[in-house]
Order: C-alpha cells, then sequence, then structure tokens
C-alpha cells in the first residue's frame, strides 16, 4: 500500500441559519416536515432541533475540511495537514476542489475518512452540487462500479462485514491506545463555537485533530507504526 496516495480528510458543518427563525420561510417549512420524523418526545420541536440542522446537506453547510497526508522521509512516515476553513463555503469548496483536481486525480489515488462513506463523502458532493460546482472525479461515484470507487472509510474496515452498529473514531482512538482527539470541543459543539463564538480557528483545530486521529487509526488497522507527534505538522 502506497500511504503517500490517500488524502485522508474530516469536515465539520453547522446549520445554514445562526437560529431557527432565520431560516427563509419555505426552508422553515421543510425543516417542521424534517423535524417531525427527529422527534422522540413532546419536548422536540422544530426550534429546538435545529441545533442538529448541520447533520443534513439540505439544511447545513461545510465550515471546514481539513486534509492529512502520509510522506516517506529519512526512513520514517510524516504527516502534513492542511485546512480549507471560512464562512464562504463556495471558496473553502472551490480551494478543496482544485487540491483534488490538481494532485488526486489517478486511479491510484483514494480518498479516506470515518464514517466518510455516509457522511462526508456524500455531503461534500451534495453541498458543491447546491453550489453549482462541479464535482471532482474522485468524489463522483456516478457510473462508476463498486471497485472502481476510491474510497476507504476506517469505520466500514472496522465492521467486517457487520453492518449492525456504529463506532465512533474516539471509541476506535481509545482501544488502540490513540490520544482522544476531542480535547477541547466535540461535534455537538461545532454549531455553536461557529455561529456563537466565531470560532473558526478553533473549528479548525478541532478537525485537525480528528484528521490526526483518523490517520493513527488507519495506519493500526493495516499494520503501520504510528506517525511520531514530532513528524505531523500543519502545511
Amino acid at each position: 500500500m502506497d500511504l503517500s496516495k490517500i488524502l485522508f480528510l474530516d469536515i465539520e458543518t453547522v446549520p445554514q441559519y445562526s437560529n431557527y427563525n432565520k431560516q427563509p420561510e419555505r426552508l422553515k417549512l421543510l425543516w417542521n416536515h424534517k423535524a417531525s420524523f427527529l422527534s422522540k418526545s413532546e419536548e422536540d420541536t422544530p426550534e429546538n432541533l435545529y441545533s442538529r440542522a448541520g447533520i443534513y446537506a439540505e439544511f447545513g453547510k461545510i465550515v471546514c475540511i481539513s486534509v492529512g497526508l502520509i510522506h516517506y522521509q529519512n526512513g520514517k512516515n510524516h504527516l502534513r495537514l492542511k485546512s480549507y476553513f471560512g464562512d464562504d463555503e463556495v471558496d473553502l469548496l472551490k480551494r478543496f476542489s482544485k487540491l483534488l483536481e490538481n494532485h488526486y486525480n489517478s486511479n491510484q489515488h483514494l480518498l479516506c475518512g470515518h464514517n466518510a462513506k455516509e457522511f462526508d463523502f456524500p455531503y461534500l458532493c451534495r453541498r458543491m452540487l447546491v453550489n453549482g460546482l462541479k464535482i471532482p472525479s474522485i468524489l463522483d461515484l456516478g457510473g462508476k462500479k463498486p471497485w472502481e470507487v476510491q474510497h476507504l472509510d476506517t469505520m466500514q474496515m472496522w465492521r467486517f462485514g457487520d453492518f449492525k452498529g456504529y463506532t465512533s473514531l474516539d471509541l476506535l482512538a481509545a482501544i488502540f491506545d490513540i490520544p482522544s482527539p476531542k480535547v477541547d470541543i466535540s461535534g455537538a459543539d461545532v454549531g455553536r463555537v461557529y455561529w456563537e463564538d466565531k470560532g473558526l480557528e478553533r473549528i479548525a483545530e478541532y478537525c485537525q485533530n480528528d484528521v490526526v486521529c483518523l490517520v493513527q487509526i488507519f495506519l493500526k488497522m493495516n499494520g503501520f507504526d504510528l506517525i511520531e507527534d514530532k513528524f505531523i505538522s500543519p502545511v
């Protein structure tokens, strides 16, 4: 396995609007319908469920994409990190697409994430379409046979064909004795940190921590040595 051909990634998403009442009326009605399926108790209203809107590409947006790439130098694997983040979703998607089109555009290249086949990859494609952008070939599944899809998913690797449950990145990190990426915030905090605290850089750091954890888990699961902290650096 040529590790240098794999782009590891993670995305962070938030609701499109700062609160339920800021939505256009048409979207609000559609969110009300969506929320009716999410509600589990009488206390669950469309308004208080809106904090979960970022999970859905139709009601959310991407505010950060962090990537990691491995390169071999002086007998050791090194990890370089880069984050695309900002309030302008179109701009960060264009910059990320340019990376894929210029450097991850052959049949040898792969994308890897955790639960990425279920979340990150389709979310990216949907938001690109919403924003009128072309989907890079490595992300686009249209017309591809299953064995032609260049996507890896550590959660599916861990399942070994079992489809009964979800295993979080943090849980895999714990059982493999890899430091937790949740040192500051968790995924549930991202919307609040973005809309209330204006903490984009904090979100980017959190997202990069997830990518580091993802890489280490992938290496562990495939029999490679973990990358030492001193060989991990942002671009």
